[in-house]
């Protein structure tokens, strides 16, 4: 999260002190590697609606959202009212509640086009689970994902995600499988095919040449883990057609782009019926809510014939978490307000970029949008490489100072919640990025950051 760029300080002290304490028992001072900023870790102390405060009192704008859940705000009394209503009446049973059968009702009636869905804890569960089901069903053993695509943190997802060196990814035509950190068996990733995203002629000779071993494409509908990617006109209408020629599985990652494109997620977003689905995040308003589902025949290996279980799958704080998140989801305008608001800031960033004289692009949707500093519209991760990288991250470090609080990582999208339309967030979002690039743009002018590319 460093930068040479100079910023406003904020206060740290009790920041620092619980860095150093937390590096005592927590490797990395937190519970996730994506949280380990070093010095720089951010430590919450409270959130609400658009807004976190750390433990030294700092306000931001919370442009991260938690990575996408918190769909309609921090603390929200409609969620929190009902969750809190039915888990006093108990949380863990190991038993099926009302609100489970609801939960998943909700996802297939929002849906339109999951028959059968199931609670887990994580989108990571989720899509390791669909992995086994698309194996079971098929019986084939490979799964095909995209590069810099992001399925959770199970060693059949960790293949091909995110190096900085493109070269690692190997040739265009024949990518390696590149896995993402150690204790990941080879037998594991010999299991998965990494592909390139938006082409749909390399997929075919993939097809043509280990079809009868694949089982199931995985695919994220927009590349998450890369600001956001959007996939070319017509390029997810031509691999269902050809997951469907080959009768290979297509599996919809949607823990990120569920419930938050549209009520349907990316599936009707871009008029699409997938054979499988993941779902979590946005599902429960931040709640460890997830859920897996998709066609009726596949599902139906369940409960006899294929492995799932899970102690806290379903449990009453996330299915009631879910019903509430979903019912209000589907009740009110909740997502066209988090969709004009988007625009609202791309607006605003717009209009500062423009006057920088920058070539520059947005990916992703309005409510989870990323921002590319390149005149090449990127359609693949490989693209990401040749953006000023280094530019977006000393911005985005430099907001933090200013009190607004996008990832400081250029792979990042922003994430949009319904309560950023309620009171000044989208202005100073825009303010934080203006006097950010500025100041980006001045240490680059001295020398002291990096020209793109280097």
């Amino acid at each position: 999260m460093t930068s040479s760029v100079d910023h406003p300080q904020l206060a740290r002290s009790r920041q620092l002190d619980l860095y150093r304490r937390a590096l005592r028992t927590l490797p990395g001072g937190t519970d996730s590697n994506f949280r380990a900023w070093g010095e720089d870790t951010i430590y919450v102390d409270r959130g609400r609606g658009g807004r976190v405060w750390d433990v030294d009192g700092n306000e931001f704008v919370d442009l991260r959202m938690g990575y996408g859940p918190v769909i309609l705000g921090h603390g929200d009394e409609r969620i929190d009212d009902y969750v809190n209503e039915r888990m006093r009446r108990g949380v863990s049973f190991s038993l099926t509640s009302e609100d489970e059968v609801r939960a998943m009702e909700l996802v297939c009636e929002l849906t339109g086009w999951v028959e059968m869905a199931r609670m887990t804890v994580s989108g990571t569960e989720a899509t390791m689970h669909l992995m086994r089901l698309a194996r079971a069903f098929t019986g084939r053993d490979k799964i095909v994902k995209f590069e810099g695509q992001y399925h959770g943190v199970h060693d059949y997802a960790l293949i091909s995600v995110s190096p900085n060196d493109m070269a690692d990814l190997g040739d265009a035509d024949n990518p390696v499988r590149l896995a993402w950190g150690r204790g990941i068996p080879d037998a594991v990733a010999d299991t998965i095919i990494p592909a390139r995203f938006n082409n749909i002629e390399r997929l075919r000779r993939l097809f043509e040449r280990q079809g009868h071993e694949i089982a199931a494409v995985i695919v994220e509908p927009v590349l998450g883990n890369a600001q956001g990617i959007l996939p070319q006109e017509g390029f997810h209408k031509a691999m269902r057609e050809l997951t469907e020629e080959f009768g290979i599985l297509e599996i919809f990652d949607e823990v990120k782009t569920g419930f938050r494109f549209a009520r349907g997620g990316a599936a009707e977003y871009f008029g699409i019926r997938p054979d499988l689905a993941s779902f979590a995040k946005a599902m429960g308003n931040g709640y460890p809510a997830a859920a897996f589902g998709g066609r009726r025949e596949i599902m139906s290996l369940l409960p006899d014939k294929v492995s799932h279980g899970g102690t806290y799958a379903g449990n009453r704080v996330a299915a009631a978490a879910a019903v509430r998140t979903l019912e209000i989801i589907r009740d009110t305008d909740a997502l066209d307000t988090i969709h004009r608001t988007g625009r609202r800031i791309q607006d605003g960033l717009r209009e500062v970029i423009n006057e920088a004289g920058l070539p520059f692009h947005f990916t992703g949707h309005p409510s989870m949008f990323g921002i590319m500093f390149t005149d090449k519209i990127a359609t693949e991760y490989r693209d990401w490489a040749d953006t000023d990288h280094a530019l977006y991250d000393a911005i985005a470090v430099g907001m933090h100072a200013r009190g607004a609080m996008p990832e400081p990582d250029s792979r990042e999208p922003w994430f949009i919640c319904e309560a950023h339309a309620s009171d000044d967030s989208v202005d100073r979002a825009v303010t934080a990025f203006e006097a950010s690039l500025r100041a980006a743009l001045d240490a680059r002018a001295r020398g002291e950051l990096p020209e793109a590319g280097q």
